[in-house]
């Protein structure tokens, strides 16, 4: 449980960019204005309009965390950053509304070179062979290890009920920079990243495989259920919640 325990709502929403813009902008459009205090760097703030609102200025990623731990009591977030923070999100949050902005996929893209490798099923036969001539498991780049494995295992989020075809003989290894670039660089084989246009994995000789779409994500206004809820946040919910339409 949270330490949250006054009768005002946390809201956590992203500090910079163009989620941040957006938020603003969708809040505005609901009669409400999201601003700091104190100062334009400043990482706390208000929702102006809607008083008893106390906005938190923090990143995507660490909405996310906060949500999961209960120290926020909403959050504006992409749902890929919850669902790899959290393997069975809807034990600690609610997605209340996808707000229609922040759309990227999590996908699977191998080096187009691999020409035989169009499919989760392929990818598994080349994992095996990989295996066999090199004596080690295949690599993947990616910041989103849960996704990972998770969807190679077989697991998938929304659309159809099916499970994808299973890919065990593969190691994850962590990206710390510019993931679409790891293959270029000798430092994986394959990628596990987020993609909108797709123009930066086609600019790195990759392609998304034909069933390596993990998780088609937006962001998000989410509800923590690990928060210290009242019945005066619960109602600043419902009325941040509506101002949304």
């Amino acid at each position: 449980m949270s330490d949250v325990t006054t009768d005002k709502l946390v809201l956590a929403v992203p500090s910079k960019g163009r989620l941040m813009e957006e938020t603003a902008q969708l809040f505005a459009r609901g009669g409400l204005k999201l601003a700091r205090t104190g100062n334009d760097r400043g990482y706390r703030g208000e929702l102006q309009g809607l008083p008893g609102v106390e906005v938190a200025f923090v990143s995507a990623s660490e909405i996310a965390d906060l949500l999961r731990k209960g120290e926020v009591h909403l959050g504006v977030t992409g749902e890929d950053l919850l669902r790899d923070l959290i393997p069975e999100a809807e034990t600690d949050v609610e997605f209340l509304k996808a707000l229609g902005f922040g759309h990227a996929d999590v996908v699977v893209a191998v080096p187009d070179f691999w020409i035989d490798v169009s499919t989760m099923s392929d990818l598994e036969e080349a994992a095996l062979l990989y295996r066999r001539r090199h004596g080690t498991r295949m690599r993947v780049a990616t910041k989103y290890r849960t996704l990972t494995r998770m969807f190679f295992s077989g697991h998938r989020y929304g659309g159809e009920a099916r499970s994808v075809d299973t890919v065990s003989m593969y190691r994850i290894v962590e990206s710390l920079g510019a993931t679409e670039g790891a293959p270029g660089a000798g430092l994986a084989e394959l990628i596990v990243d987020i993609t909108s246009t797709g123009s930066t994995l086609k600019a790195n000789s990759l392609r998304v495989l034909d069933d390596g779409i993990i998780l088609k994500s937006e962001a998000n206004l989410v509800m923590s259920r690990r928060a210290a809820w009242t019945d005066e946040t619960l109602a600043l919910k419902d009325a941040v919640l509506g101002s949304l339409g």
